[in-house]
């Protein structure tokens, strides 16, 4: 594994890690949030076997990554740009999970065909989306965090007791999760406890700033427009997602022409951890099978 920061224009500094093959086809991973480039992340050995160089950092705020206060979403983009210019990647493939889906098609509209291909799973709609009951079937402490519900002054304050405890402890993160979560759910995160733990202890070392300003992002316009995106997105969703639900997906699909949608029928959140490796192999165009139903795009705006 590589290691290395990447100072942007404007002066910050992002912590960056590469694994896998360093001759492969690259792909910028966007963590979850709260997240970090910690993972969880697959192992060198099968990135090498498929053939894909992992690129992943963390977000400012988040890490060993200077905070930009105020950031929106569509700043995701910048970032990535400098991180590709120092590895000197002309073309390359993004993949975001969870909270990094928003970061990720980011960069699917305003890096144009610089991003070949881009993968996006359990994503959230944007908090504006016309037509969307955005908290239907949503767990209690999202619809909190991104309605609105709370002021930014609770907001950081509830994060900022957060972070602390799960610095602490990351366990306590899990603690919370669980009665969020169906079993299913919770028996990928008890499999993946260990890099769980990393993730999350690395993302608040610094502070809370990268998941406040996350959600802060997230409940804001994101600052681009999806149906410009012109390259492919593969969205991918389990029908059992109580964090962001499916419908978000669906929502998503529609707004962007070359986008299809994979909905698994009976998994969660956290199984997209299980699907990430068929979801590189689609960045970097090794044919892979939908696993279930498979959503082409409307096209509609």
């Amino acid at each position: 594994m590589d290691s290395l920061y990447v100072e942007t224009p404007d002066g910050r500094w992002l912590a960056v890690e590469s694994t896998g093959a360093r001759d492969g086809r690259p792909v910028v991973l966007m963590h979850g949030t709260p997240g970090s480039k910690a993972g969880p992340r697959l192992r060198s050995m099968l990135l090498n076997s498929l053939g894909i160089w992992l690129i992943s950092y963390d977000r400012p705020g988040y890490g060993s990554s200077t905070r930009k206060q105020g950031r929106s979403v569509a700043d995701a983009a910048a970032d990535v740009a400098a991180i590709a210019d120092q590895l000197g990647l002309a073309k390359f493939a993004v993949v975001g999970r969870s909270g990094g889906g928003p970061h990720a098609l980011a960069c699917a509209e305003l890096l144009g065909d610089r991003v070949t291909r881009t993968a996006v799973l359990v994503s959230l709609a944007p908090a504006t989306a016309d037509g969307l009951n955005w908290s239907d079937g949503m767990a209690p402490s999202n619809v909190e965090a991104y309605e609105e519900t709370q002021t930014e002054e609770a907001l950081i304050h509830t994060l900022t007791d957060r972070a602390a405890a799960m610095r602490d402890d990351p366990e306590t993160m899990l603690d919370f999760l669980k009665p969020q979560m169906g079993e299913q759910d919770w028996a990928i995160v008890e499999d993946m406890r260990r890099p769980l733990h990393e993730a999350y202890r690395e993302a608040v070392q610094g502070g809370p700033w990268g998941w406040i300003d996350d959600v802060l992002a997230f409940r804001k316009p994101w600052g681009f427009a999806l149906t410009s995106i012109k390259t492919p997105v593969r969205l991918w969703h389990g029908d059992g997602d109580t964090f962001s639900p499916v419908s978000h997906s669906r929502w998503l699909k529609d707004q962007m022409p070359t986008a299809e949608l994979e909905i698994q029928v009976g998994k969660g959140h956290f199984a997209a951890m299980e699907t990430l490796p068929r979801m590189l192999q689609w960045c970097v165009g090794q044919a892979q099978q939908p696993e279930s139903t498979l959503e082409p795009s409307t096209g509609a705006a």
